[in-house]
């Protein structure tokens, strides 16, 4: 039987923003089977300059992002979608073991299966060394905020 993560292609303005949502939520729990189960077992991937494919790789790759990228917190915002696709701006937040802090901006384009599962994403990121102060996103986004877009900076 197949797995299903709703909802489900074709997307809607609601559902592109609630699988949007979804995926910001997971994402922050840095947990990367959980994170991992949203997509298909041979999803392809292409982070920065990282080629992935499947649930094995995901949670290897996640784990050793999060043992990098300390204190991560992350804001996704729906860009644009058509059909089976959504197009996300990202920005997360993060410090390394040294105490430096960062902000990392992203556009991801994703592609599902008819069951809600992301067969293909790819990210394009960029990372900004930032002061402690200037930090802005911190934990996950409060309930009363889903929804709201990220600032440019």
């Amino acid at each position: 039987m197949p797995e299903d993560r709703p909802p489900y292609p074709p997307f809607t303005q609601e559902t592109a923003l609630q699988k949007v949502q979804a995926a910001e939520d997971a994402w922050n729990t840095r947990d990367p089977h959980r994170v991992a189960l949203a997509y298909t077992p041979d999803s392809r991937w292409r982070n920065r300059d990282t080629f992935i494919s499947g649930r094995e790789e995901i949670v290897a790759f996640l784990t050793q992002k999060w043992e990098r990228e300390l204190d991560y917190a992350l804001r996704k915002s729906l860009w644009g979608f058509h059909e089976n696709r959504i197009a996300v701006r990202f920005q997360y937040e993060w410090r390394d073991a040294e105490g430096c802090c960062w902000r990392s901006y992203g556009n991801e384009l994703w592609d599902f299966d008819e069951h809600g599962l992301m067969r293909r994403r790819e990210a394009s990121i960029n990372d900004v060394a930032i002061p402690e102060a200037d930090r802005r996103i911190r934990g996950p986004r409060p309930r009363d905020e889903h929804g709201a877009d990220i600032p440019l900076r």
